[in-house]
């Protein structure tokens, strides 16, 4: 019976990869023809430093551009890495058996692995919607969002086999005031905009859309260690991860995507 419970997670893994695969190819298709017509979305990346102005004889803060960044490839490569999520899971026999001997004692280490790399394009590329073009803010941006996931899989590797009453909520905790912090920053350069009425419509969109979304899968683990309903059941918990994943990473990455098509 166990057996069964496994294979067909196995299946469904595998059917929620192509479904990833195949959008990320269409998109990527889009990106070289649709988007490479109107024009590519490729905002600036800059650095900023001190230099000494010998005029006024004091430093003065300056910008150097370094790349434009692959907005449409990016996009696209946040769908590939789920894709290969659920291949590592499900294809190879000895990762697909230590993905399910993980689920039997409430882990699945993967997942927050993929969700730390993959997120973490999202939230950035979402941050340079808003006019964060610097380096060192959006590195940081994508590491402490990185952080935030990697506290997800702390608080399943501590609170493996306890019971709800005996459940550590720390890392949860301290995962959840990470993930705040590109929100601080973004919320920030939304402030700063003069023409913050000008912003467009969807980029609106996607703010919503990724905070809505995205912040269902905090909920979904709250209701697994808290033991609500079927959610007494790890496998049930990971079934809706994946529903989630895929029903949010297709929402946000479409509209993120057109949005590669707004003027330059």
């Amino acid at each position: 019976m166990e057996e069964n419970v496994f294979e067909k997670l196995k299946m469904f893994n595998i059917k929620m990869g192509i479904l990833h695969l195949i959008q990320g190819i269409v998109m990527l298709i889009l990106a070289f023809t649709v988007i490479e017509a109107a024009g590519v979305y490729a905002p600036t990346i800059t650095v900023s430093f001190l230099e000494y102005d010998i005029a006024s004889e004091s430093l003065v803060s300056g910008n150097k551009d370094l790349f434009g960044l692959p907005f449409a490839v990016l996009v696209a490569l946040f769908l590939f890495i789920s894709a290969i999520a659920h291949a590592i899971i499900s294809i190879p026999k000895k990762t697909n058996n230590i993905y399910n001997e993980d689920l039997k004692k409430g882990i699945n280490k993967f997942r927050w692995y993929e969700y730390s790399i993959s997120s973490s394009i999202m939230i950035v590329l979402i941050a340079t919607l808003f006019g964060v073009y610097d380096i060192s803010t959006l590195l940081l941006i994508f590491f402490i969002n990185a952080s935030m996931n990697l506290f997800g899989l702390l608080m399943e590797k501590m609170n493996s086999g306890k019971e709800k009453k005996d459940v550590n909520w720390a890392p949860f905790i301290f995962g959840s005031i990470a993930g705040i912090i590109p929100w601080i920053v973004i919320i920030i350069q939304m402030g700063a905009t003069p023409a913050v009425d000008q912003i467009p419509g969807f980029v609106w969109a996607i703010v919503i859309a990724y905070f809505i979304t995205f912040n269902t899968f905090p909920v979904n683990m709250i209701l697994q260690y808290l033991g609500v309903g079927k959610w007494k059941d790890y496998l049930y918990g990971e079934r809706v991860y994946i529903i989630l994943s895929l029903v949010g990473k297709t929402l946000l990455a479409w509209l993120v995507f057109f949005g590669t098509m707004q003027p330059q």
